[in-house]
C-alpha cells in the first residue's frame, strides 16, 4: 500500500511516445495529415496552437479515445502497448456531481471493479490541499478546489504517461499559478503532454514546447527553455520568449 510520502512517486520507469502518420479530417478539409510527434520519457512537452487546429483531437488520439483522428503508428519507447498506461485530464474538471470528492478521486478504480486504495487517495487529497474535503460534494467546492480534485483523480490513476488538455484554464490567475506549481511537483518524472493556449504557462512548465499551426497543421521546431520547471512567472526572459511564441501563433 502506498504511503503519503510515496503515493505519487511509485510508478513505472518513464516511457516516451512515438506517433507517426497522425491524420485528422472533416469532410474534404485535412486539419492535419501525416503528422509525426515524439514525446520524450520523463519530460513535459507543451503543445500550443490556435483553436480548431486539432490539438485536443491529437491528445484524444494518443489517449485512445478519438473517434475522428487516426495514426499509422503509435508506440511506447519501450515497445510495450500504451493501453492502460495513460491518465487523461480534461480542461473541464468532469467531477460527477452525485459523488463526493473521495468518490470522484477513486472513480477509476471503481469503474475497473477494483477496491479503491483510500489511504492513497487521502494522501493525494492532502498533497493537493483538500484534506478534510473527502466527503464534500462538488457543488460545495470552488473552481480551484474542483481542479485540485481533478488533479488528485489523475494522480490516483498512477500512470507513467499523463495527457492534460488545458487543465487550469477555468480558474483565476493566482490559482492557476499555484496549480501549475503543484502539478510540476506532483507529476515530476512522468511523461506529460500538456495542451495550453498560454505561452507563459508552457514556458513555466515545459521541458519542450511545440506549436501546431497552419492549414493543414504542422508542428514547429522544438523550443527548449533553459532551466528546470516550474520556472518563475516573473522572469523577464520568459515573458520575452512568450511574446515570440505569440508572434509565431499569429503568423
Amino acid at each position: 500500500m502506498a504511503t503519503q510520502d510515496n503515493a505519487t512517486n511509485d510508478i513505472e520507469q518513464p516511457v516516451g511516445l512515438e506517433l507517426r502518420g497522425g491524420a485528422l479530417a472533416f469532410g474534404d478539409r485535412a486539419v492535419f495529415n501525416n503528422l509525426d510527434l515524439d514525446i520524450p520519457a520523463g519530460q513535459t512537452t507543451c503543445l500550443l496552437g490556435p483553436s480548431g487546429v486539432g490539438k485536443s483531437s491529437l491528445l484524444r488520439l494518443i489517449a485512445g479515445i478519438s473517434p475522428e483522428a487516426t495514426a499509422r503508428r503509435l508506440l511506447a519507447s519501450d515497445g510495450r502497448p500504451i493501453a492502460g498506461r495513460i491518465a487523461y485530464m480534461d480542461q473541464r474538471d468532469l467531477l460527477l456531481p452525485w459523488l463526493s470528492v473521495m468518490g470522484n478521486v477513486t472513480l477509476g478504480a471503481r469503474l475497473r471493479n477494483e477496491v479503491p486504495d483510500r489511504h492513497q487517495a487521502e494522501a493525494l487529497l492532502q498533497r493537493v490541499g483538500l484534506e478534510g474535503e473527502a466527503d464534500a460534494m462538488p457543488a460545495a467546492l470552488s473552481g480551484g478546489m474542483r481542479q485540485r480534485a481533478a488533479l488528485a483523480r489523475t494522480l490516483m490513476e498512477d500512470r507513467a504517461i499523463v495527457l492534460m488538455d488545458e487543465p487550469f484554464s477555468a480558474v483565476d490567475a493566482l490559482t492557476r499559478l499555484r496549480l501549475q506549481d503543484l502539478a510540476a511537483e506532483l507529476l515530476a518524472g512522468r511523461t506529460i503532454l500538456l495542451i495550453t493556449h498560454d505561452p507563459l504557462e508552457a514556458l513555466r512548465l515545459g521541458h519542450r514546447i511545440l506549436v501546431l499551426r497552419g492549414d493543414p497543421a504542422t508542428l514547429s521546431p522544438v523550443l527548449e527553455p533553459g532551466g528546470q520547471p516550474p520556472r518563475p512567472a516573473d522572469d523577464p526572459a520568459l515573458h520575452g520568449q512568450a511574446a515570440g511564441i505569440l508572434r509565431d501563433l499569429a503568423g
